[in-house]
């Protein structure tokens, strides 16, 4: 593995887990707020941002639960997934993100995981 260094962070996020999923998992819900356009053919995602295109596999999902990618392009074992979590007490929705970053990127990173939330809060009614 290289020398990306794990991190995690969640958000709460008004919506049921079942709306929640579909923003995650689907491309036109991801087209919604993570990029300018998403595509998929199989467990093959395609990332559309500006004139750039990314390519991810689709490592795996649970339905309402959760999914997990793999960014082709890199060589090592990092992953990035999207974990919706209820609160058995409270019944709040949090959407847990895991990430792997470069150790002086890590800042960074989740500001970007920030900036990209907010922006699905926006789409959900949830800001």
């Amino acid at each position: 593995m290289s020398d990306k260094v794990k991190f995690e962070i969640e958000f709460v996020i008004q919506s049921s887990p079942q709306l929640l999923y579909t923003y995650i998992s689907t491309p036109s819900g991801l087209s919604e707020w993570f990029a300018d356009n998403v595509n998929s053919r199989g467990e093959k995602f395609y990332f559309i941002w500006d004139e750039s295109e990314e390519e991810a596999k689709l490592l795996k999902r649970k339905s309402e639960e959760f999914v997990k990618f793999r960014w082709t392009a890199e060589e090592d074992d990092s992953f990035f997934e999207m974990k919706i979590i209820v609160d058995e007490i409270t019944s709040d929705v949090s959407l847990f993100i895991t990430d792997f970053a470069e150790e002086d990127e890590i800042d960074e990173s989740k500001m970007l995981w920030t900036n990209q939330v907010s922006s699905l809060k926006q789409v959900l009614g949830s800001a």
